[in-house]
């Protein structure tokens, strides 16, 4: 079911990062020009397909590429699973399967509280590092599943 991503993943890769992407990102940016002409499934592959990127994800496979984990040491760089497979537990396997790989923190955007709640029912708690996701106002915060002291 997860299997690391070899070239033949890329379009699929590129498809489920651009419409995931557009669809939970573009309310919370409101930049039609990042949305609709600079993410693209060809340059979203162009991207991933060095070895140097393409060779830390891993994907969840049942026969249809469905999700993608993004691992780099111990964090979470991406976590996506196609809007179409949504709420089949295959973001829960995917984070169990980081998880398992030593991962222990990850940057989310500060206005996605989906995605935060999703990371807090698998054991990841906001912490007070913030900074800001490059070239907008927004604010990335760190997740991580060690509780911070206060």
């Amino acid at each position: 079911m997860i299997r690391q991503a070899e070239k033949k993943d890329l379009s699929r890769i590129g498809e489920i990062l651009v419409f995931v992407k557009r669809i939970k990102f573009r309310p919370i940016f409101q930049d039609d020009e990042y949305s609709f002409n600079e993410l693209q499934v060809l340059s979203v592959v162009e991207k991933y397909k060095k070895p140097e990127i393409l060779n830390h994800i891993w994907v969840y496979d049942d026969g249809i590429v469905k999700g993608l984990v993004h691992i780099e040491g111990k964090e979470i760089v991406e976590l996506y699973v196609d809007c179409f497979f949504q709420n089949r537990k295959i973001g829960s396997t995917l984070i169990e399967f980081a998880l398992g790989q030593g991962c222990s923190y990850l940057w989310v955007i500060e206005k996605n509280t989906d995605a935060i709640r999703f990371y807090e029912r698998h054991g990841f708690y906001l912490t007070e590092e913030k900074k800001y996701e490059e070239g907008t106002t927004e604010f990335l915060v760190k997740m991580s599943t060690q509780k911070e002291k206060s």
